[in-house]
């Protein structure tokens, strides 16, 4: 940005003279709001904190941030994201830790960049020997001009995410995955053992997971026996027999599970055991 190292020195000055200020009492708007974000992910979390400038009638990408220059992702500190297990970005690996997230905005692409050095303010003292990751990006050309610094996580599944940046007209998203199988496996090998035995997560998740559904269904009907007037172990018990090609046992397991939840008047498992059963009569 042109700023000499004594004007930065300055500028942090002034911004440390405010927070005491702040502590004092006194309390002022930050010109850039910040947000932490924190998103389920697998088995762990992600966290993102960053500070949200507006455009406030700038140019941004190719003016006061420009293009090839590495970025801070944001305003004030740099942006910093926490994955508290190992995933992988774009399809490169990236261990567990805190990162700084940085990136230099291109025309055509982005570079999007994990700097074991999350704790810096904007991105005067960054060094690309501080780099964990690189990954390169499309830039992604907005219609409608975003004022407001915007970072989201879309798409989230157990084992994949996406995380996007818009800001101005100019947008990028990255893709994170991870593997959550073999931990899983294990924890219900393991919880297997003990005297509280997870039966219906560790069917449901055999199932959704194309995992034997032989063991689905027997663990499923032990989960059954704690309660057998639950409409939703019902279904779930037929959607594994319907899964399995069983037809005539998930619809007696669907038309029980009505049965079960109109006794009890919960409208939501009539509607879904009732869908059950018109599926297993196809």
């Amino acid at each position: 940005m042109g700023l000499s190292i004594k004007s930065v020195m300055l500028f942090v000055a002034l911004l440390g003279a405010a927070d005491f200020a702040n502590a004092q009492g006194s309390k002022f708007p930050q010109p850039s709001s910040g947000q932490t974000i924190i998103q389920d992910f697998g088995l762990g979390k992600i966290t993102l904190v960053y500070s949200r400038p507006n455009v406030k009638g700038r140019k941004i990408f190719g003016g006061m941030e420009p293009l090839g220059t590495v970025w801070r992702n944001g305003a004030n500190a740099a942006t910093r994201i926490k994955f508290t297990d190992a995933v992988k970005i774009d399809g490169k690996d990236l261990p567990a830790g805190e990162y700084g997230l940085f990136s230099i905005p291109g025309k055509n692409e982005w570079t999007v960049i994990f700097s074991k050095t999350p704790d810096q303010w904007g991105a005067y003292t960054y060094k690309e020997s501080d780099d964990v990751l690189r990954v390169s990006v499309k830039t992604t050309a907005l219609k409608d001009k975003v004022e407001t610094l915007t970072m989201q996580f879309a798409a989230v599944t157990e084992t994949s995410a996406q995380l996007n940046m818009m800001w101005e007209n100019s947008a990028y998203t990255i893709n994170i995955t991870t593997s959550i199988d073999e931990k899983v496996m294990a924890n219900i090998a393991e919880a297997m053992k003990g005297e509280k035995k997870p039966y219906f997560n560790a069917a449901l998740y055999y199932f959704q997971n194309g995992k034997d559904l032989k063991q689905a269904l027997e663990w499923m009907t032990e989960a059954e026996k704690s309660d057998v007037k639950a409409p939703w172990f019902k279904l779930w018990k037929g959607r594994i027999q319907l899964k399995m090609g069983d037809k005539a046992g998930a619809a007696t397991t669907a038309q029980l599970g009505i049965e079960a939840a109109k006794a009890q008047n919960i409208d939501e498992y009539v509607r879904l055991n009732s869908e059950l059963l018109a599926q297993a009569k196809k």
